[in-house]
């Protein structure tokens, strides 16, 4: 991992705010590797002054957004019929894909917002939001909300904290368990809202 992390810090070093684009693009994509591989070295290199901290996180939300929207428009043209023909092999029929579709709609913002902030879900939630034909505008809205707070937290962790991979690591658990109470807590205040608004 720490051979790995020099090949980062090198080549972003080297290839500046498009190689942070490029790279987190992929890892926001449908070929995932951590975003801390990325992130955390360009906030390192920001504290070194090679970088601008700013630039890193906008490179950083603008990478993950482009490599959402890759997923998005695959989905989004394969559509319900591919996902019907091939489904049916794992379970999924018209009628829960349509109890899907009516989910997703109803809560696609809140579902995208909330899920690019959790490790190992958030490449993925784009998917249902291409297949659902969310609105364009809302999915890239709430990608880039949700990609900004977890860029701006893996920045900040490069930046304060070095190349200390034991007290990263330390942080970044507690970090992570803290944002996973955090969605827990607005998931059920949202849930709380939105009965509110029917009745």
């Amino acid at each position: 991992m720490q051979d790995f992390i020099s090949f980062i810090i090198e080549n972003v070093s080297a290839w500046g705010y498009i190689g942070i684009i490029i790279l987190m693009t992929l890892e926001s994509c449908f070929i995932p590797f951590p975003s801390e591989a990325v992130m955390i070295p360009a906030g390192y290199l920001a504290h070194k002054g090679e970088l601008d901290i700013t630039l890193c996180i906008l490179s950083g939300i603008l990478g993950s957004v482009l490599g959402a929207l890759i997923n998005y428009y695959i989905c989004f043209f394969m559509g319900r019929r591919f996902v019907l023909r091939w489904g049916k092999y794992f379970g999924i029929t018209e009628k829960k894909f349509v109890k899907f579709e009516n989910f997703f709609n109803k809560h696609g913002e809140f579902s995208t917002f909330t899920c690019r902030l959790l490790p190992g879900i958030r490449q993925y939630i784009s998917m249902p939001a291409g297949l659902v034909k969310m609105k364009l505008f809302n999915f890239i809205l709430f990608t880039a909300l949700g990609s900004a707070i977890w860029v701006s937290i893996l920045v900040f962790l490069g930046y304060f904290l070095g190349q200390n991979q034991e007290l990263i690591q330390i942080y970044l658990t507690q970090i992570i368990i803290f944002i996973i109470i955090f969605v827990i807590i607005m998931a059920i205040i949202y849930m709380k809202f939105k009965s509110l608004v029917i009745f």
